[in-house]
């Protein structure tokens, strides 16, 4: 059987949906709908004459027809894409690492650690987009990026990072005369987008059902900070993120628990496709410096 040109499209829109066990996140990847997934994948099943996917109610399973086709094709466009994007990149693009992150996590965290990265490896060049959207890993996209999240992305692998935790905040002005976590739901309130946020940690602290002022809310939670910072109501900050503010005295720490948080930072990048050596120096050595400062923490802990 010759491989026509006109066979791309088909075979591309079929390993997209082999690896995502799912036509819409396949559409999603693609920037394709799911109903021309669909449509790719009925074709190639009509050429070949064997039925690639069982189709139920909550997605797709791949027959062992499928799989056989699954894991040619993800080796041969894994293989063509990794070609492309050498000949594509030029020597500086080569020793340039892309990453998708927080820009919470980035001014607060990432960016006091980077001078020992920069030291360490002053040949790899660090690209950050900070962009609120989760990343997109097509072409041109970053090579890996920093989720908060639960961990589990289809398509993509994902390593634990560190975890983290709530804590209240408030400038001086306001913690004055503060002294347990009632007197904090007394204040005026700040706070941001996250799932997990100021009526949870009063549940945790012993005060369930308080009535809660909250005066301003954003996106962002170091702007959430910022705005506590400015006098204008307590912020739940997450620990790794709080020492700029902290370290500073624009803002203290209020009684109260430290509460974990549901979700955690992973690094991601996809599943199907090996990291470049750039990138994965960069990974190897942020898994190191978390590690260490958890054993440094832990070894303070016990002194």
């Amino acid at each position: 059987m010759t491989l026509r040109g006109d066979w791309l499209p088909a075979l591309a829109a079929f390993e997209a949906a082999a690896r995502h066990q799912n036509f819409a996140h396949a559409a999603a990847e693609l920037h394709l709908t799911a109903s021309a997934v669909s449509h790719h994948v009925r074709k190639l099943e009509e050429r070949l004459g064997v039925t690639l996917f069982r189709r139920h109610a909550r997605g797709v399973q791949l027959t062992p027809e499928g799989r056989r086709l699954a894991d040619t094709a993800g080796t041969a466009l894994t293989d063509i894409e990794g070609t492309l994007r050498g000949l594509r990149s030029d020597a500086d693009d080569r020793d340039r690492v892309r990453i998708s992150t927080l820009h919470s996590l980035l001014h607060a965290w990432l960016m006091p650690r980077l001078p020992a990265f920069a030291e360490a490896f002053p040949e790899i060049r660090l690209e950050f987009d900070t962009g609120i959207a989760l990343a997109r890993f097509d072409s041109g996209g970053p090579d890996l990026a920093i989720r908060h999240g639960p961990g589990h992305w289809p398509g993509l692998a994902a390593y634990h990072v560190m975890d983290d935790a709530l804590v209240p905040l408030a400038p001086p002005s306001l913690a004055a005369g503060v002294e347990t976590p009632a007197d904090i739901a007394r204040l005026p309130l700040v706070s941001d987008l996250s799932r997990q946020g100021w009526p949870d940690w009063f549940r945790a602290a012993g005060v369930p059902g308080a009535r809660l002022d909250f005066r301003h809310s954003f996106s962002d939670s170091t702007d959430a900070m910022a705005a506590s910072a400015l006098g204008l109501g307590a912020a739940l900050g997450r620990e790794k993120i709080l020492a700029p503010w902290v370290d500073g005295g624009r803002l203290q720490r209020l009684p109260g628990p430290y509460v974990p948080t549901r979700w955690q930072y992973h690094i991601v990048h996809p599943a199907h496709r090996r990291l470049r050596a750039p990138a994965q120096r960069f990974v190897d050595w942020l898994l190191a410096t978390t590690l260490d400062e958890r054993t440094a923490d832990h070894a303070a802990g016990h002194a």
